[in-house]
């Protein structure tokens, strides 16, 4: 018993004489392994005492798991909580715990695995009940801030529900007492007979004043606005909807024309100047009246002809009211269906070519034809250009649309037989969006690589207002076709406001005069407007001739016009004295030379 115990004061004086060098060996490892929140020192003198423990749990006899268990346990309490700090801090007490310490202990192998295996074992236990707490502590957090946000939101309720019916800037009703009011003065009962009004109103170019002033010059507008049309129609619910968008309800009136006084009213209570922040604004407004007899509408259709009517007014140039049309509305709606079932009418394949001849007028030949596009409507039958050209314009569908007819037209081009002169060329429109696309050089060249069609054989029309309106971009586009042989064409020319000057420097081959002055060659050659026209175009003629350019009549419906042309050297006449729009064959046969009177 006594050698034991001498043993073990040996033991202890060894381990007590280097523990500091194998706590900063150890506290070297693990930091940055962890967030610690400890001083170097303080990690230092924590780490010595977890190393004493370590020897006395190697040293213990029987052995003590529960040292390393706590030890392992304290790591994690003291926030080296990371699996690279686990890692290597089992690192360091196998390799350099018995070393650094001088401990002499038997079956110390042994003792070190079972040793590092408590402590693992104490790490990750503490770990689980650390996260396990972690996640309590957040559930009991997310319960107390949910129920503190259900306090606020019925608090906030609480408050804003005296508010929930009024917009807080102005003070008016806002759009869900305004649609309640209306929806009660339609279904009353023993209402029917009776008539109702809405105006809706919104400021002209009020954007340009929060633009330039601030918005909270705006809202002070806003505010004065509201302020003026609850003095002036105070009979009336005045309500605003937001933005600067304002409603009045008329429940009771008597005709359209109590509505329009109304709307008059408010234009002009509108159009006072005002003061607002040291600024004095003078602002117009548009309305949109809708009138009718309460049996005959609902809420939303009510609101629904306003909102159409309000853009009739605005379309007009503002500071103005419209009234509500029923035809109106129909057509518009009508042009609306017929716009949305472009996309669709091309993947059906509605649309086809009908072709026009260009004609030489020396010889009869024909030397060209325009492609121009029908719509074959399951419901409306054969569409002309002129009811779906500008819906697909207004809304962007003549770029697909466009390039459907320019490849189309190159296809079918192709199967044209040459004759002694060769094939005629076939002319394409081109819409202002087709000639602004980056794309349109790559466009073409592909539509002719895929239809095999030349070059040469290709002229594409551009109305003169186009051509005037271009910016450099699309100029250079259509230069760099023309230098591929691509013809290039003024359609409509002398409606505009370009000059022959002006044509000069653009890659322009022909120019089409506009049917207005052929039209005047109708007339007698004695007459003097008819005598005056001629002039005019004779001087179109040689001024084009002397730039280089080929003139191709349009409009030509008579063989009168025809020789007139001639006899002022047109090159080339369009118009149904040549061939009505239609199928390419019949127009086939008069590309061979022929007598002129022959080609009437």
């Amino acid at each position: 018993m006594s050698g034991g115990s001498v043993g073990d004061e040996r033991a202890t004086a060894t381990t007590r004489s280097r523990p500091g060098a194998f706590a900063r060996a150890w506290a070297k490892a693990v930091s940055g392994t962890s967030y610690l929140p400890m001083t170097q020192a303080q990690l230092e003198a924590l780490l010595q005492r977890l190393t004493e423990r370590l020897a006395l749990a190697l040293r213990a006899d029987p052995f003590d798991l529960r040292i390393g268990q706590q030890v392992g346990a304290e790591l994690v309490q003291s926030h080296i909580a990371s699996a690279e700090g686990l890692g290597r801090t089992i690192e360091v007490i196998q390799l350099r715990l018995v070393r650094d310490l001088d401990l002499v202990v038997d079956d110390v192998e042994d003792r070190m695995a079972r040793l590092l295996a408590t402590v693992a074992t104490g790490y990750a236990r503490a770990l689980r009940d650390r996260t396990l707490d972690e996640q309590e502590a957040i559930r009991r957090a997310a319960m107390m801030a949910r129920a503190q946000a259900e306090r606020a939101l019925r608090d906030s309720e609480a408050r804003f529900r005296h508010q929930a019916t009024h917009d807080p800037l102005t003070g008016l009703p806002n759009r869900t007492l305004f649609t309640e009011r209306l929806t009660a003065a339609i279904t009353a009962p023993g209402r029917g007979a009776d008539r109702i009004g809405v105006c809706f109103l919104d400021l002209d170019r009020f954007k340009v004043v929060n633009d330039s002033l601030g918005h909270q010059v705006g809202d002070s507008l806003l505010v004065s606005v509201a302020r003026r049309l609850r003095r002036v129609l105070g009979e009336h619910l005045v309500a605003r909807l937001g933005g600067d968008e304002f409603v009045i309800l008329v429940e009771r009136a008597g005709c359209t024309e109590d509505v329009v006084k109304v709307a008059e009213a408010a234009l002009a209570a509108v159009s006072e100047p005002a003061l607002v922040d040291g600024h004095e604004l003078t602002v117009s407004a548009s309305i949109g009246i809708v009138e009718r007899q309460v049996a005959d509408t609902s809420p939303m259709e009510l609101m629904r002809a306003a909102d159409s009517t309000l853009h009739w007014a605005k379309a007009a140039g503002g500071a103005r009211w419209s009234l509500f049309d029923a035809d109106r509305n129909r057509r518009e709606l009508a042009r609306y269906a017929l716009s949305a079932a472009i996309p669709a009418a091309l993947d059906r394949g509605e649309f086809y070519l009908d072709y026009q001849p260009l004609t030489g007028l020396r010889d009869g030949r024909v030397v060209g034809m325009e492609a121009l596009v029908r719509w074959r409507h399951p419901e409306l039958g054969v569409l002309r250009p002129d009811s779906f050209i500008p819906l697909a314009e207004e809304t962007g569908l003549i770029v697909r649309l466009g390039s459907w007819v320019l490849a189309e037209a190159c296809r079918e081009a192709t199967t044209w037989a040459d004759g002694p002169a060769g094939a005629p060329f076939v002319s394409v429109n081109l819409a202002v969006r087709q000639l602004h696309r980056p794309e349109l050089v790559q466009e073409v060249q592909g539509v002719l690589r895929r239809t095999g069609l030349p070059a040469e054989r290709l002229q594409l029309e551009i109305t003169e207002s186009t051509m005037m309106s271009t910016v450099a971009e699309p100029v250079r586009a259509l230069r760099v076709l023309a230098d591929l042989g691509v013809r290039v064409a003024i359609d409509d020319f002398g409606t505009g406001y370009c000059n022959l000057a002006y044509l000069r420097d653009l890659p322009v081959s022909e120019l089409k005069v506009a049917g207005e002055f052929v039209a005047g060659l109708r007339a007698p050659a004695d007459d003097p407007g008819s005598r005056t026209d001629e002039r005019i175009l004779a001087s179109l003629v040689s001024l084009a001739h002397a730039l280089g350019l080929t003139v191709t009549a349009e409009g030509v419906e008579t063989a009168d016009q025809a020789d007139r042309l001639r006899a002022i050297g047109c090159d080339a006449g369009q118009g149904w004295h040549f061939g009505r729009p239609g199928p390419a064959a019949p127009h086939l046969d008069r590309c061979s030379p022929a007598l002129t009177d022959t080609a009437s």
